[in-house]
């Protein structure tokens, strides 16, 4: 399977603070969806703004991520724009603050057209932000391009987000927590809305998000991330069957069961996420972990990695017992 994105060694710092992003190494094959999951302050989002141009000038970025033959690290602005929203398009989190309140849908949706395919004529343009709109399920497509953001629902909103990114055919879709503050009904929608238009155009997705159970049906593999740095990366479907670090089992242990016992209370991970200016010498985690070993104060363990694709990093994992 070929990739369409490979990272090594991203590193995001600002100022002396201690990186917000840390050595992180992996890729995205075509086709496929990589769930990026963590507590906030993890690392998830910082990485894909790293690697899409995002961030303020305060960041100093280093590493290389290969994409298209080339290094987006090294690219300059006017590259960066030819590939932001074409190739590589991102779901922003809040759909409210992601679209521009004083112009419509239609405005909105038809500058990514006139940005990256200036050949193609109003109605040709218009056309195509018609059918986008209703591949993502919104009724009267028409009528939603002349209305403002205002007008519509959130879980609209969303999706006016997603046929936004969808516009050019990306090769890779950067989903950000996209079901944020939806309701349930709506968020299954949403999911269901990134699984279609990914087999429909074998577009691949990387979905960031903190919460386990909306990769479960989604994600052919996930990557765990923890104070800046990958602790786990596996297949799904081994993950959630077999985690190996005491985090990813934390959080697993985390999610709440359909028709479970009753518990007077729900498990949880004690303790907080370590501040950038607060990272101890050895594993970030040590403090919490109920695994921990002196070798972990002083030790920061390295991410391994199996034939199988499985990576952990941790002196005394799971799978070891």
């Amino acid at each position: 399977m070929s990739q369409c994105l490979e990272v090594a060694g991203l590193t995001v710092r600002y100022g002396a603070h201690a990186a917000a992003v840390d050595d992180v190494s992996f890729h995205v094959n075509d086709g496929e969806c990589l769930g990026v999951v963590g507590e906030s302050g993890s690392g998830k989002t910082q990485i894909f703004m790293a690697l899409m141009g995002l961030l303020s000038d305060r960041a100093r970025i280093s590493g290389a991520a290969r994409f298209d033959d080339q290094d987006i690290l090294r690219l300059d602005a006017a590259a960066l724009n030819r590939l932001r929203g074409a190739r590589i398009a991102m779901v922003f989190q809040d759909p409210m603050t992601a679209l521009t309140p004083h112009l419509t849908i239609g405005t909105q949706l038809l500058e990514v057209l006139a940005a990256h395919e200036p050949g193609l004529n109003s109605a040709g343009a218009r056309q195509r932000a018609t059918a986008l709109l209703e591949r993502v399920r919104i009724p009267d497509a028409g009528r939603r391009l002349r209305q403002y953001p205002h007008e519509l629902s959130g879980g609209m909103r969303q999706r006016v987000l997603i046929a936004m990114a969808c516009l050019c055919r990306p090769r890779l879709l950067v989903a950000d927590e996209p079901t944020t503050a939806l309701d349930t009904t709506v968020q299954t929608r949403v999911l269901q809305l990134l699984q279609g238009l990914r087999a429909e155009t074998g577009t691949a997705v990387a979905l960031i998000t903190h919460d386990f159970a909306m990769l479960a049906g989604i994600a052919d593999r996930v990557m765990v991330m923890y104070a800046g740095r990958i602790v786990e990366t596996a297949a799904a479907a081994d993950l959630f069957q077999r985690p190996f670090h005491p985090y990813t089992v934390g959080l697993l242990q985390c999610m709440p069961v359909y028709r479970a016992p009753r518990l007077s209370r729900l498990p949880s991970i004690p303790g907080l996420p370590p501040g950038r200016d607060t990272r101890p010498a050895g594993c970030a985690f040590a403090p919490r972990c109920p695994r921990a070993q002196p070798l972990c104060a002083t030790e920061r363990p390295v991410l391994s990695a199996s034939p199988a694709g499985r990576g952990v990093a941790c002196h005394f994992p799971h799978d070891h017992d």
